[in-house]
């Protein structure tokens, strides 16, 4: 019997440390990065580029990063020129759109990106009083919500032939972030978001020369950690160019890995691992490989742990959702949707449903949202037993980045715009 919706995002918030209400979305993919908007209810199902839209304000630059909304704030970050010498978080205020600062950050020196991915395409993260921001080689930066500078870091060099896209999360006192791709040095750090300090960084070995790996072929990771709670310990997990690795939450060290990300076409990682603290399952880049693992164990769970994998599977950049027992995934290439069971890797359904998918899926008031590259959005239900369409909805503006979800709205960025969809609150 098919389990409630509900049910299944109870069971997920418990696994990850307890259910968020609805109100901000302070991190990509949401409070605890996993895509669920817990709480929500009122979230708009159908609307246009003029139905249904509460405000839409313009944007200076084309950008792939998501926005965050916090304390009555929509935050994102973006390029404020042409070439990537000009990195930037915008402010604008919820109600109406209207610009509330702008912090600029200088780039020196040359950093190479791909036509796709625009320089300064991470997105945000918030405690609620701070709000950090991933530049790469233009470091890492925190403010207050008025925008006053806190404190900088410069965490190194960051180069890769593809740009980065990875972002900060935000769990109590920490920030955890992936500092990858890059040539000469990749690691996970903890940092205290209060001073900057360091409190932990764990280096992860290149094998290659950051682009391509020793055979030749592209290498690199674009995903943003998973903060996951296993057995009453927090553990950083981060899908990596060639395996999967947690870390301890409080210390840094590792506590398990995984192999099995490297694919025919290269050790690619660009969606984020799913994981209700039981089982995590991931998926590599450019048709890359898809596994699980059982949770639970220490050091190498290659052998013993992990539960299944396969070799080739749509192009996945966008993150899926994890449900109970199931997964929903909305590829790249083809633009297909699909529901997989978690512990076994099978496909239940697959449907050709919209375009190209950059998007991360959200769940939000009971329903599924998928946003492809063109700016349309497919609502679906959770149903693991078939594809079940609610509303297709088309902005008419492309868009790689994520919705928010907030207090029963949608915030969008497209290349061109930032826009509300939704009720007054």
């Amino acid at each position: 019997m098919r389990r409630s919706v509900a049910g299944l995002t109870c069971v997920l918030g418990l696994a990850i440390g307890g259910a968020a209400a609805g109100g901000d979305w302070n991190q990509f993919r949401g409070p605890f990065g996993n895509g669920v908007a817990e709480g929500e209810r009122g979230v708009p199902v159908e609307w246009s580029a003029e139905r249904n839209v509460r405000w839409k304000v313009d944007l200076p630059r084309q950008g792939n990063g998501s926005p965050i909304v916090v304390a009555g704030r929509v935050l994102i970050a973006g390029p404020d020129d042409a070439d990537g010498k000009q990195r930037a978080l915008y402010c604008f205020d919820r109600k109406d759109g209207a610009k509330v600062w702008t912090r600029v950050v200088p780039r020196e020196g040359e950093s190479p990106t791909h036509a796709t991915n625009p320089h300064a395409s991470s997105t945000p993260a918030s405690d609620g009083q701070r709000v950090v921001v991933w530049h790469d080689s233009a470091g890492l930066h925190c403010y207050d919500l008025d925008g006053k500078p806190l404190w900088s870091r410069d965490l190194g060099e960051f180069q890769h032939m593809w740009g980065h896209g990875n972002s900060p999360i935000v769990r109590g006192d920490r920030v955890y972030l992936y500092t990858g791709p890059g040539k000469k040095r990749t690691f996970i750090t903890a940092i205290d978001i209060a001073t900057g300090q360091t409190i932990w960084a764990t280096d992860e070995p290149i094998d290659g020369d950051g682009d391509r790996n020793p055979d030749g072929k592209y290498m690199g990771s674009w995903t943003t950690p998973l903060l996951v709670n296993v057995g009453g310990k927090d553990q950083v997990v981060v899908a990596l160019p060639t395996r999967v690795v947690a870390y301890d939450a409080s210390s840094g060290e590792i506590a398990w890995w995984c192999d099995g990300t490297r694919g025919p076409k290269g050790d690619l990682a660009y969606s984020c691992p799913l994981s209700d603290g039981r089982v995590l399952v991931t998926t590599g880049g450019f048709n890359g490989p898809s596994f699980a693992v059982e949770l639970g164990g220490s050091g190498d769970l290659t052998s013993s742990s992990r539960l299944w994998r396969k070799e080739q599977n749509p192009q996945s950049i966008g993150s899926g959702v994890l449900l109970g027992d199931v997964y929903f995934m909305a590829n790249a290439g083809p633009g297909t949707v699909q529901c997989l069971e978690a512990r076994t890797g099978k496909e239940l359904w697959s449907e050709k449903a919209g375009g190209e998918h950059w998007a991360s899926i959200v769940l939000a008031d009971g329903r599924l949202y998928a946003t492809d590259k063109e700016g349309t959005t497919l609502v679906f239900a959770p149903n693991r037993d078939k594809f079940e369409k609610i509303a297709s909805n088309a902005l008419g503006d492309p868009t790689n980045a994520t919705p928010a979800v907030s207090d029963g709205q949608l915030f969008f960025r497209t290349f061109k715009h930032l826009v509300c969809v939704g009720g007054s609150k």
